[in-house]
């Protein structure tokens, strides 16, 4: 059960912690499943199919861009090119709605647990 919990909790924070992410600085996939993991002591390991999804939603949905590239010095060929994601004027003002309603959920959980409710 605890285990079933906690994927729900991730699942319905991921999109909002991949914008925060690319809010710092543009990333490809698997850099961003290492800063999400580096970020979250270890607490948020995710699989590139659990994380593409959602890249491919966001760029979808405009909140996103991407833009191959190589690593910087090397020439760019097909196999050295990496998909960059970068977060968008759009995206910006969506995780800073998804915050609010983070910071409110949460707020009002910590009240019940507490029993300030």
């Amino acid at each position: 059960m605890e285990q079933q919990f906690a994927r729900q909790l991730k699942k319905g924070a991921l999109e909002m912690l991949v914008l925060a992410l690319l809010d710092r600085r543009a990333s490809h996939g698997y850099e961003l499943l290492l800063r999400l993991k580096e970020s979250s002591g270890g607490q948020l390991v995710l699989k590139e199919g659990t994380l593409y999804p959602i890249l491919y939603r966001l760029e979808d949905d405009g909140c996103i861009v991407s833009a191959w590239q190589s690593p910087t010095g090397e020439p760019q060929t097909p196999k050295t090119a990496r998909k960059v994601y970068q977060i968008t004027g759009q995206g910006r003002a969506v995780l800073a709605e998804q915050v609010e309603v983070w910071r409110q959920f949460s707020g009002s959980v910590e009240q019940v647990l507490e029993g300030n409710a």
